[in-house]
């Protein structure tokens, strides 16, 4: 059905070499053509949890679709656009557990009175967003724990850099924890009741594995193209960049992990909790440290200190909320509205907030 927005990719690759077109035309046809493509993720993404299972399904579809993630925050963090970046990645991750699984719960709850999951994975995912909430709301008190002393910005900026990348390391070690805990030491535990019946499927994996690296590849290309237009589609419709990057690059980069909607709609709840959660694990804990780390060899360094409290809040309450609606295993359709009317509400703050002076703080 999404197949003939594929026609997208010559035309925005027409757009941006040949017709040098405006940039509001460029970043919507760069985003057109991410759509079908994250469907083509999605498919492959099906195929290999048939033949894995639904753990290492939802592990390769978060890791292919936060390849994108990755791969436009590097652009921005290039650009020197360090907040737009840090907008991007607390977006990603409200996007994920508010809008993909709301939408996933919601559209799955229409279809049916009520959806089992494994509570056991769906628990260990969600313990890990209580350190997600941590590992971002430290560096921020002890930003302001550090001003109210008698310092120097610049001594601050420093102290605040060396203590994300210690976090960072921190991060990426729990990360390694959970991929062992996950696929290796608990797997007979966290996996899907359902998975037990695919595994005599006939799955050509290598085909699957191409199809998302190759889609992977094309969305990178896409990804520079959409943050080149960014600051003139933002001027055009009178938005900040701010709230572009926190709410419209997150919908089009965490594309891939909209297929969690068709999953529930197939009533696979389980990989559909591990595409959202799992790719907001995955973004805190590994994409968000590594590019604190790459930012100090990039000559751009990034700490994790979120200076604006809408961002800190809506961190708290995404992860809060998504713990409540999957501790029992079950889920139905007002869950999912629940979780779509919160990211609305926050949507709308980080909108007319962005009208306000000073809505991102500098970094020193």
């Amino acid at each position: 059905m999404l197949k003939w927005l594929f026609i997208f990719i010559p035309i925005t690759a027409l757009l941006e070499f040949v017709l040098h077109a405006a940039p509001t035309l460029i970043f919507i046809s760069a985003a057109l053509s991410i759509v079908p493509l994250a469907a083509t993720m999605g498919n492959a993404t099906e195929q290999l949890a048939a033949k894995a299972g639904s753990a290492i399904g939802g592990l390769l579809n978060a890791t292919f679709g936060n390849a994108t993630e990755l791969i436009i925050a590097f652009f921005a963090l290039s650009a020197g656009k360090i907040e737009v970046v840090k907008a991007s990645i607390v977006g990603s991750m409200i996007g994920n557990v508010l809008l993909v699984l709301g939408m996933a719960m919601f559209l799955g709850g229409l279809k049916f009175k009520t959806q089992q999951f494994n509570k056991n994975a769906a628990g260990s995912l969600a313990s890990l967003l209580v350190i997600v909430m941590v590992a971002f709301l430290v560096p921020g008190l002890f930003d302001i724990a550090e001003r109210s002393s008698e310092v120097t910005s610049e001594i601050i900026t420093k102290s605040d850099f060396n203590m994300s990348m210690a976090v960072s390391v921190v991060l990426i070690l729990l990360y390694v924890g959970n991929m062992i805990f996950s696929l290796g030491t608990h797997k007979d535990m966290l996996s899907s009741a359902t998975d037990e019946h695919h595994d005599s499927e006939k799955v050509n994996v290598p085909k699957a594995v191409a199809t998302l690296l190759g889609a992977t590849l094309v969305v990178a290309w896409l990804s520079e193209v959409l943050v080149g237009s960014l600051e003139g589609f933002s001027k055009t419709l009178g938005m900040s960049e701010f709230f572009a990057g926190l709410i419209i690059i997150p919908i089009v980069g965490n594309a891939a992990e909209h297929a969690a909607s068709a999953f529930a709609l197939k009533n696979k709840m389980d990989l559909s909790i591990n595409i959202a959660l799992g790719a907001t694990i995955q973004i805190a804990l590994l994409v968000a440290p590594i590019l604190v780390i790459a930012s100090y060899f990039m000559g751009h360094p990034m700490d994790l200190v979120i200076r604006n409290p809408l961002e800190l809040a809506a961190l708290v309450g995404a992860a809060l909320i998504t713990i409540s609606v999957t501790k029992d295993g079950e889920t139905n359709w007002l869950e999912g509205l629940m979780l779509l009317g919160v990211y609305l509400i926050l949507a709308l703050a980080f909108f007319f907030f962005s009208d306000a002076p000073h809505s991102v703080l500098p970094l020193s």
